[in-house]
Order: structure tokens, then sequence, then C-alpha cells
């Protein structure tokens, strides 16, 4: 570890730029320049009495104060607007997570990051993300087998996020459940062909702005394409008050499982999973990993828009790459 102090700009401050925040606090090598916020600064309360909350305005007065800037806005509104203005400006990491989508956001982000000299990461979190590199690493080291990736039980941030996008939706959260049975004939070296509702439902837990027509807000979210059209969707309506006592947990987890032969007589599975506790704290943590990387990668001079299959993992530690020969190898 060197004594560099990384300098920390966060854009956005829900649960996830909370837990930015949170997270930053645990890594020694970074120093949190401040909050930026589309909100009256005045009504943001950080964890940190010493965080500093400005109009996220003010972001055009520090592009030399900060290193990296982490953008903790939605991926279905705010990052493909936000993703490419920022890269123009600041090295970035996002957790942009419309997996259809991620090809033209990486490249609308790229061109903006490689003309200004910055080094942009997207599509950062546990999925996208851990759980990407994962799925490359089965593939990559049994080119025969097939892949599984399940997620739940849990609370997903970018569906509650598109969930509250819908007219008429006032608060909601969705979780997305995996099928047991389909788990375990993965496990067993099956290799099952599943289909997308076959692994996965989704539940969501919805309340209506006052007048609201549930049965219109129910049908833009069973059809809501890449989010929830191809999935058994059940839509909940529920008071303000039974959100908040019975839903205000956000856990998450899930699998990423290789199922594969090495020769005729040998099945091989590996299988890489998440528990967790507070699924926006964990992607922070992931995205602050990755700020260190951005940094370290733009010093370099490797430019643009990167994602986690890019970055090696060395370059996430604090530790230097000697002691991690020592400890780690």
């Amino acid at each position: 570890m060197d004594n560099t102090q990384i300098r920390i700009g966060i854009a956005g401050y829900g649960n996830l730029g909370r837990g930015v925040e949170a997270a930053i606090a645990r890594n020694p090598d970074m120093t949190l320049v401040g909050v930026f916020t589309r909100r009256s600064p005045e009504s943001v309360k950080p964890l940190s009495a010493r965080t500093s909350v400005q109009p996220i305005t003010a972001l055009s007065d520090c592009r030399d104060t900060i290193d990296v800037l982490i953008l903790c806005g939605g991926s279905k509104d705010d990052l493909p607007r936000q993703g490419p203005e920022m890269a123009a400006r600041f090295n970035i990491v996002d957790s942009f997570d419309t997996h259809a989508r991620i090809p033209e956001y990486f490249d609308s982000v790229d061109a903006p990051a490689r003309a200004n000299g910055k080094t942009a990461l997207i599509s950062i979190g546990w999925d996208p993300g851990m759980f990407s590199i994962n799925r490359l690493y089965g593939e990559a080291l049994l080119p025969d087998g097939a892949t599984y990736t399940f997620w739940g039980k849990g609370l997903s941030q970018g569906h509650s996020d598109a969930i509250r996008r819908v007219p008429g939706v006032k608060a909601g959260v969705q979780y997305t459940l995996p099928s047991r049975d389909a788990i375990e004939q993965v496990r067993s070296g099956l290799r099952p062909e599943l289909t997308t509702r076959q692994k996965h439902t989704r539940e969501c837990y919805v309340v209506l702005n006052e007048g609201a027509d549930a049965a219109e807000v129910e049908r833009t979210i069973v059809t809501m394409p890449n989010y929830f059209a191809d999935y058994d969707t059940t839509v909940h309506f529920i008071s303000e008050e039974t959100l908040l006592r019975e839903h205000s947990r956000m856990p998450h987890g899930g699998f990423v499982i290789r199922s594969g032969n090495t020769t005729e007589a040998h099945a091989q599975v590996i299988e890489y999973s998440l528990q967790l506790e507070s699924n926006p704290e964990f992607t922070a943590s992931v995205l602050v990993a990755y700020a260190r990387a951005a940094y370290r990668l733009n010093v370099q001079g490797q430019f643009g828009a990167k994602t986690a299959f890019d970055v090696a993992p060395g370059l996430l530690s604090i530790k230097t790459p000697a002691q991690l020969r020592k400890e780690l190898l």
C-alpha cells in the first residue's frame, strides 16, 4: 500500500450513494470529497456530519479535486444520460445493470471518455460485475458445459427503481425468486434447458398514488421490456405503512453455476454464490473497490470505457502486488 489518497465524489444519494459513503470510510486510501445531489442539499442527511453535500451543478468546479466520480443513479433513466456526460469530465464508475443495453451504453460512454483522457468503468456491481466474471471463468475453464445464473430471493434495486418510475406508482419494491427445483437440477450436472420463466419469478409490492388506475399500473409493469415481460410477475398493491413495515430491508443474493465435463467420465460443477443482507451496501463496496482500479488504470493511460472483464484483480486491492503474491497467492 502506498500513501496516495484517492479523492472520490458521489453523484446521487439514495440507498446506493449512502452505501458508497459507508464503504469509503472503510478504505483508508480514499477520501470523500463530497456528495453531489439533484435534491436540495439541505434536505440530504449523510451518514457523517463531516460529509459535504453540494448541488450536482457544483461538479463543474470539481474537475481537479475529484479523482473518481461514482455514479449512483438508476439505470433506467439516470445513467444513460449521466454516464456519457460525466465520462467527458471525470473518471467514473457506475452500476448500469440493464443487461440487454450494456453494449450500446458502453459505446455511449467510451467515446467521450477516450476523447478526454478519462477512464470509465461501467456495469460494476455483483450482477453485472462479480457474477459476470464468474460466468466468464466457468466458460473458459469448462468449455464443454452450460452456465446458469439464479438471482434471489432478494430485492432488486434496478427493478424496484423501474417500478417506481411507472406513472401512478408512489413507492414500490420488487423481489426476484429463484426456482429451487431448477437449481437442484443444475447442481446435479443434468444441464437442463431452462426458459427464463422456469428459472425465476418476480413479485412486486406497489403503493399507488391517490386516484391511480391499478389495472393500468399492473399492465405497465408486467409488460415492461428488459425487466418483467419475460417473467411470471405478480403485482401486489399495499399501503405505504405496510411497505415501510415489511419491505424496508434490502436482502439479495444468488448463484452462478457452470456444469460441464472435462472428459466423458468426469463431470465438474463450479459454483459461486452470494448471500447479502444489504444489496445496496454490497454493490457500493464493489463500486468503491473498482474506483481504486479506475484511478490506477487512468494513471497508466488506459482511457475509455471498460467493464469488469478488463480489470485485473490486483488493481482492486489496497495491497501492493508483492503483498498479494505473499499473502494470497
